[in-house]
This record gives C-alpha cells, sequence and structure tokens, in this order.
C-alpha cells in the first residue's frame, strides 16, 4: 500500500525511509493525500487490493462494491449533466448558498451551472441540490404532460423524463464528498507533483525558521529544521516528524523569498542604470 492509498502505507514508509527517535504517533497530518483518505471510501480504495491478494474471496462483497462504484459514479454523471441558470438556483436554493455574486451580476445573468459544480460551493449539502433537481424535473414531467394532452393522440410521441430519486445512505457520503473535495484532490496532487520535482533544490542557508515565517509549522517541526539545518528538501524530508505538507508549504516559501530576492536584484541594476 502506497502513501496515497491508505495510513498505513504512510506510516510503513515514515518508519522505513525515516526511522523515529520516539514513539510514533499516526497524525492524519504526516500523509499528504489526507483528502482522499476518508471513512467512506475506505471499501473503493481497499477493497481491490484484498481481492488481488486474494484476502477477499466472498462473491457478494465484490458484488456490492461493484454496485456501488456503478451507483457513485452514475449520480455524479447525473449532477454533472443537469445545468440551470445562476438566478434559478439562487431563487430556489437561496441567494446566500447556491447564489453568490453571479446571481445579482448583471453581466452573469445568463450563466449556467451544473448541480455537481453548485453542490462543489461552501454549505451546499447534496440532498438540498437533488430537491432542486427534482423539482424542475417534475415541472417539466407535469408542462410535457400538458402539452401532450392538448395533442391528437398519436401526432406526438410522449417524451421520458426521469426523475432524481434521493442518494441512498451507502452512496450519499461519498457523491458528496467527491464532488466537494474535487478541486482541493486536483491541488493536493499538483502540490506533490512539483514538490517532488524539486526535491534536489538547494534550502538557502539563511532561512529563519520560525512562526513569524513559516506559521502554518509545529513548534516541533521549526525546532528539527532549526537543530538540522537541511541543506536541501531531499534532506528535509529524511527528518522525522516533518511532515510532507510543512515540506511543500517550505517549497513554496522559499520560492517566494527567491522570486523576491530576485526581483530587488533587479530594481537596483536599474535604478542604477539611471
Amino acid at each position: 500500500l502506497g502513501r496515497d492509498e491508505a495510513y498505513i502505507g504512510v506510516l510503513i514508509d515514515d518508519l522505513v525511509t525515516r526511522g523515529t527517535n520516539e514513539p510514533y504517533r499516526m497524525f492524519t497530518s504526516r500523509a499528504e493525500y489526507r483528502i482522499s483518505l476518508r471513512a467512506d471510501n475506505a471499501d473503493l480504495r481497499l477493497t481491490q487490493k484484498g481481492v488481488d491478494a486474494g484476502l477477499v474471496t466472498d462473491l457478494e462483497r465484490i458484488a456490492a462494491l461493484e454496485a456501488r462504484e456503478g451507483m457513485i459514479e452514475d449520480r455524479i454523471d447525473e449532477l454533472r449533466k443537469f445545468r440551470l441558470h445562476v438566478t434559478k438556483w439562487a431563487a430556489r436554493g437561496g441567494n446566500d448558498l447556491m447564489g453568490g455574486a453571479s446571481a445579482h451580476d448583471p453581466k452573469k445573468q445568463h450563466e449556467v451551472k451544473s448541480a455537481e459544480e453548485v453542490l462543489g460551493m461552501p454549505h451546499v449539502t447534496l440532498s438540498a441540490v437533488e430537491s432542486i433537481v427534482r423539482d424542475v424535473q417534475t415541472e417539466q414531467q407535469k408542462a410535457a404532460t400538458d402539452i401532450m394532452s392538448g395533442q391528437a393522440d398519436g401526432d406526438i410521441e410522449t417524451e421520458e423524463f426521469s426523475i432524481m430519486d434521493p442518494s441512498p445512505p451507502s452512496i450519499y457520503d461519498t457523491v458528496e464528498a467527491s464532488v466537494k473535495y474535487k478541486s482541493y484532490v486536483r491541488r493536493q496532487h499538483k502540490d506533490m507533483a512539483s514538490w517532488r520535482k524539486a526535491q534536489g533544490a538547494r534550502i538557502p542557508p539563511d532561512v529563519v525558521y520560525d512562526h513569524g515565517a513559516l506559521p502554518t509549522l509545529s513548534s516541533e517541526e521549526l525546532e528539527k529544521l532549526n537543530l538540522v539545518r537541511p541543506a536541501t528538501f531531499a534532506d528535509a524530508s529524511q527528518i522525522s516528524g516533518i511532515t510532507p505538507q510543512s515540506l511543500v508549504y517550505l517549497y513554496h516559501h522559499v520560492q517566494a523569498r527567491n522570486k523576491k530576492r530576485d526581483r530587488d536584484k533587479m530594481q537596483s541594476i536599474s535604478i542604477a542604470g539611471k
């Protein structure tokens, strides 16, 4: 199991590659992919691993997993395909939750958003979005029925309208979390990809390790960095107790510091040239 697949993968990798001089505590902050390591998707992440290893042989359990995967994918696809004007989302769900600035901006009056995009907004729940989708679909079905009732029998075929059922408890949390965390997971993978490419980069020896410069790092991490004074990010990654997210933050801090230094240098040269 890798670091992106399970917390035990993080634990084993930490102990094997870094070791420890004190009792090891499995904090979620040690996992760089912790947004993906959720209780609601544990079966999706690990059951197939058990099947491949011959540990999971119950056919009913395997079939249940496949059915749940299919239901989750189908529901997210339905949410992605259902689209409504932002003004209508706001009117039905409230400006505070589903409206935002777009609902009152004349330039965006014709903007549409999918149910998936609306669910990604803060404080918007899956049940609220599904309720609006059902209401709209019911209204569309009624309107179509009224039109059909005014036509001669056989002249026009009646269009079938599907009404979205509420997500069952077995997939509710996973659908909601998958949609809400989608952008965060994408950014998380992007950060880690850039970090892996930069492990050989040097850390300036005059970097100050304190809460003023690095507010997100813990006191323990700052203490260890001050003690070791790593020369490269690869060296920093080998320090026990330094979390991957802290290393990414340190990397961005050093990058911003270097850019500011280069910018100041160019300004000085420009001023001297005048």
